[in-house]
């Protein structure tokens, strides 16, 4: 019996996905738990695996975005083909209207397949560049299964070339294409239609990517890994996607499209005000020159300023319950956990991974949390379930010399704290200049929620901790 394969729904806040790339061809035999797709969301890239046996029998190209519980694919039994496609209902919130295709994949009509995230336009009109039109009729390609990428959705002819490139068969003079229609490499390795896409962006030669998928086929984290790479020291560095020159475009999609949405959101639903509170580090200083002496033949983690900060910002929301809660309809409800979500850069955005019960852990298992999930979403290995349920969160800037800055709160919370950089101070005693380690904490807070004093006696308590550090140890 036919199996349907649906796209998942991985985390609370996600509504739709890119496959970025089948992980077996068409045809091929996959067991429970085999790897079945690279997905994409607009916080971590996953592998998701195959919730059932059978050959596998895709209907959505690779590189097209599909809303959750869309269906991507089937699992028949031998001999068996997949189910009649007008009789396959479209998924809930799918933007598919009335007549939308897809060509055929694969000799099979891909109509019942969801439509991408391609609706565009105002009042039902379809909006497409004269070009864009002229190649899709040659190609026989309805638009709107076309997801357009200019100015307000707009189709142009690349994002109907790129719908081709997606799609197996003799489409026109494509290159040399490999299963489910993606490109083959000059020395035959495979990518797919979105690692192209992703290349050109950022400026990448796929013919000089080492891949490191199945038969060493070339995927996105292997794009990532060039553009992340140091540039040799006597080779000026090529142009790559994470730094943008004048006149490029920067699209708001994946990660970026989604940060750009939750911060607007919350500047618009808070009413957001920020305290900048310098706090003395001399303490946490010398006891973190001592830990890397007396730690230095053991196992244990020698803990960060960052760590220790935290740490103090975690113990401080136990006496100040009203920073570590969330605003709803019916009032600012106190949340019970203390879960510290804590700002990781990695190309292309910001990833906030979780330390869950962050307040009963001691410094340095603390430590090694922050550095194993830290290390985890710059590689992309972070899973979606360690992104999620942050009750308060804390970023620094410290480490790009900035002091003082305005945070914005995650929505769903009601503070976040900001780090700056470990500077020389001045404290006079008895007339006499004493030289100081200082850095300047940045707390946002939704004023809806939590009063300025309030506030500053939450910056109050964690500096005080920061003072006395070995409370922190454990």
């Amino acid at each position: 019996m036919a199996v349907e394969v649906l796209l998942p729904k991985i985390g609370l806040t996600m509504q739709e996905g890119t496959i970025d790339e089948w992980l077996v061809p068409v045809g091929a035999v996959v067991a429970e738990g085999d790897a079945l797709l690279r997905l994409a969301t607009d916080k971590v890239d996953v592998d998701v695996e195959a919730e059932a046996g059978g050959l596998f029998h895709p209907v959505v190209p690779a590189g097209v975005t599909v809303p959750t519980g869309a269906l991507i694919g089937w699992l028949l039994a031998e001999g068996e083909q997949p189910p009649d496609p007008a009789g396959t209902p479209m998924p809930a919130g799918s933007g598919a209207g009335a007549g939308a295709s897809l060509p055929a994949l694969n000799g099979t009509d891909a109509g019942a397949a969801p439509a991408v995230s391609s609706a565009n336009g105002t009042g039902g009109r379809l909006l497409s560049s004269p070009n864009a039109r002229r190649v899709a009729t040659a190609a026989d390609v309805e638009l709107t299964a076309v997801r357009g990428t200019g100015p307000g959705g707009r189709i142009v002819s690349e994002d109907v070339e790129e719908f081709l490139a997606a799609l197996p068969g003799d489409l026109g003079d494509l290159g040399d294409l490999g299963a489910l229609g993606e490109p083959v490499a000059p020395g035959g390795t495979s990518y797919s239609p979105l690692v192209r896409k992703l290349a050109k962006e950022r400026g990448i030669d796929l013919s000089e990517v080492s891949g490191t998928g199945p038969g060493g086929r070339i995927r996105r984290s292997d794009l990532d890994a060039v553009t992340t790479a140091p540039p040799h020291r006597d080779a000026a560095p090529p142009h790559r996607g994470a730094a943008p020159r004048p006149g490029d475009v920067v699209p708001l999609t994946g990660m970026r499209g989604t940060i750009a949405r939750r911060m607007h959101a919350s500047l618009q639903e808070m009413a957001q005000l920020t305290h900048g509170y310098e706090v003395r580090m001399d303490a946490v200083v010398s006891l973190r020159a001592r830990l890397k002496e007396e730690w230095a033949d053991s196992d244990l983690p020698v803990p960060s300023l960052n760590d220790f900060l935290l740490k103090a910002a975690a113990l401080a929301l136990r006496e100040h319950p009203l920073l570590n809660a969330t605003v709803r309809e019916d009032g600012i409800h106190l949340l019970d956990g203390i879960h510290l979500g804590f700002a990781v850069a990695v190309p292309g955005g910001l990833m906030v991974p979780v330390i869950e019960d962050a307040v009963e852990l001691p410094l340095p298992e603390m430590a090694r949390r922050s550095r194993d999930l830290a290390q985890a979403a710059r590689e992309g290995r972070i899973s979606p379930a360690q992104l999620e349920g942050a009750t308060f969160t804390v970023t620094s800037l410290g480490g790009y010399g900035v002091d003082f800055f305005t945070p914005v709160i995650n929505p769903g919370n009601v503070a976040i704290l900001g780090v700056g950089r470990l500077r020389d101070g001045v404290e006079w005693a008895d007339d006499r200049p004493l030289r100081t380690r200082v850095l300047t904490l940045s707390l946002t807070f939704d004023h809806r929620a939590v009063d300025g004093a309030p506030a500053a006696e939450y910056l109050r308590t964690v500096g005080d901790l920061l003072s006395r550090p070995l409370r922190l140890l454990v």
